[in-house]
């Protein structure tokens, strides 16, 4: 059987992506190299209790253009409205605009953007 095991993205600053994602989701590092034989910076990160990674490249001489809405990855939270607000008092915008009278019906979700320009789906996800 095939397992999916993780996904890749390149970042313009791995320290400041690491920490990104380490700060606001929970995401921990585990493993880094500052060599790759490709000649590449990565970090693998994973979310406690998840088994899908994150692998974070850098290299200098590749120069980082994300267009807008190539891809997104979607992160569950158990309470949206406190995850969004937490973000926000951090300075991090949540759109689309009005997401917290969207959540009055239907499926609660936002979306911010890292640094780098990729999209952060925000879904509420309830602990089972």
């Amino acid at each position: 059987m095939s397992v999916f095991m993780h996904t890749r993205i390149r970042v313009g600053d791995l320290d400041r992506a690491i920490k990104y994602y380490c700060d606001h989701f929970g995401f921990v590092v585990k493993s880094r190299s500052d060599k790759s034989p490709a000649g590449n910076q990565i970090a693998h990160l994973e979310l406690p209790g998840n088994a899908h990674g994150w692998e974070l490249t850098y290299s200098p001489d590749y120069k980082l253009n994300v267009p807008e809405d190539l891809m997104h990855i979607a992160i569950g939270v158990p309470d949206i409205i406190a995850t969004c607000d937490e973000l926000e008092q951090k300075g991090i915008e949540i759109w689309p605009d009005g997401w917290r009278e969207k959540f009055a019906a239907g499926r609660k979700m936002g979306f911010i953007t890292d640094p780098d320009g990729y999209e952060v789906e925000l879904l509420e996800r309830k602990p089972s």
